[in-house]
């Protein structure tokens, strides 16, 4: 992406790569570390140490007009899998010229919660779902950013792997 990213044009939402679930907003994960706090001799008061790979939880939240069923699926209690597909507006500040950068974020999560929303008439009904993220891809024009799999252990970070040290010293295969 060359230029300034201004805003999100668009985003969809799609599972298993294919299948259109519809347009919402979408609430994306925070990625936390895990840390733990380390103290004594050699260290001059306290220091929370980020534990290499590790985060904490992570929820989000999908927030449709309208329940579909498409939508409803996701109650389902097993992992799933969605790409988030997005269009931002990028301004290239010497031409003043607009391009599109495009930005997908891949989960597979476990359902938290599904709430259908409101009845209220003449109105978007706002039905969401909240998943535990147990994997998470983020691309930028095609490009790898970031790519975290808690139970493959892998933490990807602009294409170096942090754990590949931990795999190998631990004897799991690649």
């Amino acid at each position: 992406m060359i230029g300034i990213p201004e805003k999100l044009v668009n985003a969809r939402v799609y599972k298993n790569g294919s299948q259109f679930l519809g347009v919402a907003n979408i609430d994306l994960p925070q990625i936390q570390a895990m840390t733990a706090s380390i103290k004594g001799s050699g260290i001059s008061g306290e220091v929370d140490s980020v534990v290499t790979g590790h985060y904490q939880s992570m929820q989000m939240k999908i927030q449709f007009r309208t329940p579909t069923n498409a939508s409803l699926e996701l109650s389902a209690p097993i992992a799933h899998e969605l790409d988030f597909r997005a269009s931002l507006d990028v301004s290239e500040p010497r031409t003043g010229l607009r391009t599109i950068s495009g930005i997908k974020v891949w989960v597979k999560g476990t359902p938290k919660s599904n709430s259908l929303g409101k009845f209220e008439s003449g109105a978007t009904m706002d039905s969401e779902v909240e998943l535990e993220v147990l994997a998470l891809g983020v691309w930028i024009d095609g490009e790898e950013c970031v790519y975290l799999d808690k139970f493959n252990y892998i933490c990807r970070v602009a294409g170096v792997d942090y754990l590949t040290a931990a795999r190998a010293a631990e004897g799991v295969g690649d």
